[in-house]
């Protein structure tokens, strides 16, 4: 005969023993996780706009690659002095906020040349929400533009286009700069300049002046934005090794211009999100700085050959070195500034 606490023993046994077979039951009759079938691959989504770039950005390229173009035809050595004024006022004809905006729309358009970069970006414009978000950001912070696929090559590009368009007007200006010491073996040279207060308010007055696109170069430079899609020859050929990051203000806005334009977001309309791309301030300080220069200098010359040396070196050197800057090369050296000393 078993008493209480023998008979409340058993009862707790058998309940343990009946909870351990339920709980490994339950374990052994559990099935394993049923694998998810594949997300169903949705139809090819429609691509991204075409590539677009507004016309007041192109206009502004096509107002650089005039500038550069008659700059870089100036003979660098004279025989008059009504040469030498001729040639002041072709090279002072430049609008720094103008100028430097060009510069970096020119280097968009050069950026755009670069298939693998264009590919790239539009990868990331099939989803309209996506191509909008990522064109906000670009506008929003142009050093965004580092990080997209092709960003390399297309860098390389635009800083070897850029640095090659400084080195021609620098080396014209060292041309030029020299010739204010050649040509003091010519008496025309030492004559006064005429009517020397004109001539600086005309440079002031050119200074301040934005200069429009010539029409032809405007229609070549539209075609261009379609880079490598673009019928016939290549419009803008260029090369240049791969440039890592980080790269200049300059050349990151260029690279966020075209970007844009790569997602179909650069065109008609868009002004209002790559309007502050097309502005740099430390660019436009130096452009000012050379102006500047080119006033005092024009200021204090008196004979032609004075002009000749503001030329060479305030206009010429001096924006050369401004364009070398912005694009990310090395400043080259040159002589202190001062005129020329008249041979006796």
């Amino acid at each position: 005969m078993f008493n209480m606490k023998t008979v409340s023993r058993v009862r707790t046994t058998l309940a343990v023993s009946a909870l351990a077979g339920f709980l490994l039951a339950s374990c052994a009759s559990e099935a394993p996780p049923v694998q998810l079938a594949p997300a169903p691959i949705p139809p090819a989504a429609a691509p991204p706009p075409p590539v677009a770039l507004s016309n007041d950005l192109v206009n502004a390229a096509g107002a650089y690659r005039a500038y550069v173009t008659r700059v870089t035809a100036l003979s660098p050595t004279f025989s008059n002095g009504a040469a030498v004024q001729q040639s002041v006022t072709v090279a002072a004809a430049y609008e720094q906020k103008q100028f430097l905006k060009g510069m970096i729309a020119y280097g968009a358009l050069v950026a755009l040349q670069d298939p693998n970069f264009v590919a790239g970006v539009r990868t990331y414009g099939v989803d309209p929400v996506q191509r909008k978000t990522m064109a906000q950001k670009l506008a929003a912070d142009p050093n965004y533009a580092s990080a997209l696929p092709g960003s390399a090559s297309a860098a390389g590009l635009v800083v070897n286009a850029l640095n090659a368009d400084a080195g021609k007007i620098r080396t014209l200006g060292a041309q030029v700069k020299q010739s204010a010491y050649d040509v003091q073996t010519q008496a025309w040279s030492k004559v006064a300049i005429p009517n020397a207060p004109a001539r600086l308010a005309q440079a002031k007055a050119l200074s301040a002046a934005a200069v429009p696109a010539p029409e032809e170069d405007v229609k070549k430079l539209a075609l261009a934005v379609r880079g490598s899609e673009a019928p016939g020859a290549p419009l803008i050929v260029v090369s240049g090794a791969p440039v890592s990051a980080p790269f200049t203000p300059a050349v990151s806005r260029a690279l966020a211009i075209a970007a844009i334009a790569a997602l179909g977001e650069g065109g008609e309309g868009s002004e209002a999100l790559t309007q502050n791309l097309g502005e740099e301030s430390s660019g436009g300080f130096c452009f000012n700085m050379a102006k500047l220069n080119l006033f005092q200098c024009l200021a204090v010359a008196k004979p032609y050959y004075e002009d000749v040396f503001c030329l060479g070196q305030h206009i010429l050197i001096d924006t050369g070195q401004c364009m070398a800057k912005a694009a990310g090369a090395a400043p080259l050296a040159t002589a202190a500034v001062g005129s020329p000393v008249a041979a006796k």
